[in-house]
């Protein structure tokens, strides 16, 4: 198992994960739309993108964005998307992403890593328990949704 920092040469495979990704979370297919939003994300530097490789085949990503927490002035994380391709899961290739994520943010001062996850997703939840993440009690989270 590899799990390295993805660079743009990494985009065409990693679209491929993005797009099982969107469509686990009831999207329609997309893989053009899929590749320009990794292929953005790495050229804008404005994400980073860890993924794991097993024998040349692409089995997962992780993606976090940079955010600050005002209260505590620091820099902070969102893992926002973690992915493991269904044929890989049950490897411990989601506990290896969890851990290189950790590993990064670390390495990079931050104070905290946060995430959200479908309340369906209970795979999801265990493994992010089992990492020391924590459910938040003390705040609800809203979003408003702009649309044209």
């Amino acid at each position: 198992m590899n799990i390295y920092q993805a660079t743009i040469e990494d985009t065409q495979h990693l679209s491929i994960l993005f797009n099982a990704y969107r469509e686990f979370y009831y999207q329609e297919t997309d893989l053009a739309g899929a590749s320009s939003y990794i292929s953005e994300r790495l050229k804008q530097k404005d994400s980073v993108l860890f993924v794991a490789e097993h024998e040349g085949k692409y089995v997962g990503f992780a993606q976090l964005y940079p955010t600050f927490s005002s209260i505590a002035m620091q820099k902070a994380f969102i893992l926002n998307d973690l992915f493991v391709a269904e044929e890989a899961r049950k490897n411990g290739i989601g506990d290896q992403l969890l851990l290189k994520v950790k590993d990064y943010a670390l390495a990079q001062n931050v104070l905290r890593l946060s995430l959200s996850t479908a309340i369906h997703n209970k795979a999801a939840q265990r493994l992010y328990e089992k990492h020391g993440y924590v459910r938040d009690t003390d705040f609800y989270h809203y979003q408003l949704t702009l649309e044209d």
